[in-house]
């Protein structure tokens, strides 16, 4: 079982099962290319709402035309803990800090004086400063068919519909015609896998991890590879991936 606050990593039958279902609801080419992007290139849904059609397609200078492109650069701007386009309704909100030993001590004194100076002491003048996540861009090569045959047919049907695209164009867009916040997608994710498909404890990160387990367990493939997919800076969050999958767990404990 997934751990809490650890998305549900999905076999491929759920998978296949998940694709099925958003065929029997509202904007099956949408969310099908949403879905295999999240299953396939293992974006995050943040680095999903963000994509640009420029990013997966050439267009003809008319705009009316497009070809898939064979790699997608993903910019570092849109990866985890970046608001590329200020489409992000959360706001980070300071809950802990941590001083070192010598830190703390240096704090101490400095509130000791203003102190005894009679002066106002606000705690938010001593918090260390926020590191932030650097980013990393990466490029991923969209070789699956079944990736390939979903985004080629939702860009037809945007076409179709508005007459012409720009490269800038958000990739997907609402109901309404705007661009998707991350914390929006992340939700439409969530509502596509566990009330349109029924899988318990699944999230928007779900693709992700399936996808990065896979490279790990089923093909074996180095921690190195895995953590060129994921984007991840340091290779010890890739490691996390090694926690053996949920139906490994399973057929474990059925062969007792």
């Amino acid at each position: 079982m997934p751990k809490s606050g650890q998305a549900r990593v999905l076999t491929a039958e759920q998978q296949d099962h998940v694709f099925d279902v958003i065929q029997h609801h509202r904007h099956p080419e949408k969310n099908t290319a949403i879905m295999q992007i999240s299953f396939k290139l293992g974006l995050r849904a943040q680095e999903i709402a963000l994509l640009q059609v420029k990013e997966i397609a050439k267009l003809n200078p008319s705009g009316t035309e497009f070809k898939l492109l064979e790699v997608m650069s993903l910019p570092a701007a849109y990866t985890k803990g970046a608001d590329a386009m200020g489409r992000s309704q959360s706001r980070y909100q300071r809950k802990t800090v941590s001083f070192d030993v010598a830190s703390f001590n240096q704090v101490i004194r400095q509130i000791e004086a203003l102190a005894k100076a009679g002066a106002d002491v606000n705690p938010e003048d001593f918090y260390p400063p926020v590191r932030k996540h650097r980013g990393k861009s990466r490029d991923l090569p969209m070789v699956d068919a079944g990736l390939r045959g979903a985004l080629a047919e939702y860009l037809r049907l945007r076409i179709d519909k508005s007459g012409t695209l720009m490269p800038s164009s958000p990739l997907f867009i609402t109901q309404k015609g705007g661009a998707y916040s991350p914390n929006t997608l992340q939700e439409h994710m969530a509502v596509i896998l566990r009330h349109w498909a029924g899988v318990e404890k699944a999230s928007s990160h779900s693709g992700r991890r399936s996808l990065i387990t896979n490279v790990i367990h089923k093909q074996k493939k180095s921690v190195k590879v895995a953590q060129k997919i994921a984007g991840h800076v340091n290779p010890s969050t890739t490691l996390i991936y090694e926690e053996p999958p949920e139906q490994q767990i399973s057929e474990a404990l059925e062969s007792l």
